[in-house]
């Protein structure tokens, strides 16, 4: 007894709580209140989870009392995509709503899980965190902003409360202007980050920040304890993703998808709600993601979750049974593209890079806020620092295998040693059947997830449909674009004929990939995608292989191809932005145009309006690197 006092003065508090007489569901038992306990941007980095670097008293107290999920996943390392994934109970890649702040409709009938509780009779809260990708289908909350509170319910009314912080935020972690000036601790460098003063920082300011959301935690436990609420309700503990530092937050491995997740149950209701494995203090190997998270609230309260939610709850009497795979991925990350399928187990990850021509180290204007960004890449560039911290700016390839238990920094690439095949060849086909099962709308470029379906018909919709989405054959065309074996190349050339725009966009991408090798002989054929094809993406990439591999002449035309395309007001958007990103990438040789550029429109005219500045991020970056206009 006198252990949990002194672990956070919370001990005692939060399992001597008043009983209060809850609502009844159709069983007539009573229904938990359930309190949701959010941080961003943060990992497993609690001593709970045995980081000796962790000052987190109050969630550990609640770890001993609880149960702590070691193989949590949040299915996408942003917050947008993660959260909208949570809130739907459906991977976001099924819906369309993978890329960072993109917007894109349900499919009809489809209820986002806390409007599902709300209509059940809970009292539904939330302190001002949403960030979804898609619109809400009805009534979420009875309370949404910054002072809603589960204390402002009626009677006994059962509540689902959200409380969420931004103290763990890459803003309060990794910008120049909030570090700590100097470490007073050495912490070990993960292999993938520099071994540099500035990570140290990275690192210092971090753990500072973790200690402040474990005050902050405590806080609202104390507050349910003081109200007499502990025995009452259901508490969860999550982060949204990895942490905002180098490789985590926007990146598809274990650092950036791996999140904390502890879980109490009130005494009173483990018989009935809580799994087999749960005992005070315990640790399960259960995997579980974020899509699982709404079934398993609507679970805990009484409700089965609806057929078209594609988690699985893991509590409650409507519990399914445990998943042996997670999935995760990497779509659009803020202003950058790009394409990232990954899977793992309890011991291996496999990563397929869909892009490999795209380097890790894109330049994104909040990440590259990080004092350590441009130092890290000026002494890569110089020579300074090498593998396995250089690879950040090389090219991926395009499969990764990693043993997570002899090699948790990732840097031991697996995928082509011969003693391995077996794990890659099952991992690929786990990938492949979850791809097809969810339809995984991440084959379409952008652009096309918005402009393929009819009017007024949703994503998913079409997706659904093989007609107007022949998935199989888009995605063997990827897999082949993104291999590199010049083999490939005549399939490659038949395909930029395909009657399916996807399809000719990932012929396309696959030259590209391959260089000056596969483009050259083909340049005549990727000069009538430049000038004819209908789709805006697909001249996109046939403009950056002629840009980068054809002749002079090519080089003329894609410019002005890009410049044409690059305008937010006279392009789609989205196809604005993967336009933009070419003429990022092609530095000098965009220089003729500059002026052109500089007068191009920096946002759309009208919308999508959760994405609407990175054309304007993207346009002064740009311009900056081209530097000044030239005087008259």
């Amino acid at each position: 007894m006198r252990r949990l006092l002194g672990g956070c003065g919370l001990g005692l508090l939060l399992l001597g709580g008043v009983l209060w007489g809850g609502a009844a569901d159709a069983l007539g038992q009573d229904r938990p209140n359930i309190l949701w306990i959010s941080a961003e941007d943060v990992g497993p980095d609690l001593g709970a989870y045995g980081d000796p670097h962790a000052d987190t008293p109050h969630l550990d107290s609640l770890a001993t009392r609880g149960l702590t999920y070691r193989y949590a996943w949040s299915n996408l390392p942003v917050c947008a995509p993660a959260r909208t994934t949570m809130a739907a109970g459906m991977y976001a890649r099924s819906l369309g709503a993978q890329h960072m702040r993109s917007f894109v409709d349900l499919p009809p009938g489809t209820k986002l899980f806390p409007q599902l509780l709300r209509e059940a009779g809970y009292f539904t809260t939330n302190r001002g965190k949403e960030d979804f990708n898609v619109p809400k289908p009805g009534t979420l909350w009875d309370e949404y902003s910054e002072d809603a509170h589960w204390r402002h319910r009626d009677g006994d009314r059962p509540f689902f409360s959200v409380f969420n912080t931004g103290s763990t935020h890459e803003s309060q972690t990794a910008h120049a202007e909030v570090q700590v000036e100097e470490a007073e601790t050495d912490y070990p460098i993960p292999a993938f980050q520099p071994d540099l003063p500035e990570t140290n920082r990275n690192w210092a300011t971090y753990y500072r920040q973790v200690a402040e959301m474990d005050r902050w935690a405590g806080a609202r436990l104390r507050a349910l304890a003081e109200a007499g609420l502990a025995d009452e309700t259901i508490v969860f503990f999550w982060g949204d993703h990895g942490p905002g530092l180098p490789r985590g937050k926007r990146f598809a491995y274990d650092f950036g998808l791996r999140v904390p997740l502890l879980v109490y149950v009130p005494p009173k209701y483990r018989d009935r709600l809580a799994p087999p494995e749960y005992a005070p203090g315990a640790t399960t190997d259960r995997p579980v993601s974020f899509v699982d998270f709404g079934p398993t609230v609507l679970s805990l309260a009484g409700i089965e979750p609806p057929d078209y939610m594609q988690g699985r709850a893991f509590m409650g009497p409507h519990e399914a049974p445990p998943r042996d795979y997670l999935y995760g991925a990497r779509g659009r990350m803020d202003e950058r593209i790009d394409m990232v399928r990954t899977v793992r187990d309890k011991r291996f990850q496999l990563i397929r890079n869909y892009m490999p021509h795209r380097r890790p180290g894109q330049y994104v204007e909040y990440l590259h806020r990080n004092p350590v960004m441009d130092k890290w890449r000026r002494l890569t560039e110089q020579g300074e620092i090498g593998p396995p911290a250089s690879f950040y700016w090389t090219e991926k390839p395009p499969v990764e295998l990693y043993d997570l238990e002899a090699d948790p920094d990732q840097v031991h690439n697996l995928a082509y040693d011969p003693a391995y095949q077996h794990v890659r060849r099952r991992l690929t086909e786990q990938l492949r059947r979850h791809q097809m099962n969810i339809r995984d709308t991440g084959f379409l470029p952008e652009a096309q997830i918005h402009a393929r379906p009819a009017e007024g018909e949703a994503p998913f919709t079409m997706a659904h449909d093989p007609g107007q989405y022949p998935l199989e054959r888009i995605r063997a065309v990827a897999e082949q674009a993104a291999a590199r074996d010049l083999s490939a190349v005549p399939a490659l050339v038949s395909a930029l004929s395909a009657a399916d725009p996807a399809v000719r966009y990932w012929a396309a991408t696959g030259l590209l990939v391959r260089g000056q090798d596969a483009v050259w002989p083909h340049r005549e054929r990727l000069r009538g995608l430049l000038e004819e094809d209908p789709a805006p993406t697909v001249r996109v990439v046939a403009a950056e292989a002629l840009a980068r591999h054809g002749t002079e002449a090519d080089l003329r035309r894609a410019r002005q191809a890009l410049l044409t395309l690059g305008n937010p007001q006279a392009s789609d958007p989205f196809a604005a932005i993967a336009a933009l990103n070419v003429v990022d990438k092609l530095d000098e040789k965009m220089l003729p145009v500059r002026e052109e550029l500089a007068q191009l429109p920096k946002r759309p005219a009208d919308g999508p309006r959760r994405a609407s500045g990175y054309t304007e991020r993207l346009l002064e970056k740009i311009l900056t690197d081209l530097g000044p206009a030239a005087e008259n």
